[in-house]
């Protein structure tokens, strides 16, 4: 029904931001890359979140400009905005972080 990657840092391509910068950049994260599923499941963002802070507290993602719905997701569940990363092949990313303190 979904899939996605949830990964330890470091994580190349967010080594050099441009446009911004990561609301911490000196602790470990995590990152979770590769989201998918089926069209008709509803809920799913929302499941991988929950999964994902309930075994990290900082964690970064990235998405296509292209990509709103994603864009979306990623706002309305507290993640704020930190610039523009690029991954291997020179694709441009939107990157966003979210760190929940404890």
């Amino acid at each position: 029904m979904a899939y996605f990657a949830f990964l330890p840092s470091p994580e190349p391509t967010y080594a050099k931001i441009y446009d911004g910068e990561w609301l911490d950049d000196t602790r470990p994260y995590h990152v979770i890359h590769r989201i998918a599923s089926f069209p008709e499941t509803h809920g799913i963002f929302q499941d991988i979140m929950m999964f994902c802070f309930a075994r990290e507290c900082n964690i970064r993602i990235d998405t296509h400009r292209d990509n709103r719905i994603m864009q979306h997701n990623i706002l309305k569940h507290g993640f704020t905005y930190c610039g523009i990363i690029h991954l291997a092949n020179g694709d441009e990313r939107l990157a966003y972080q979210k760190i929940n303190y404890i």
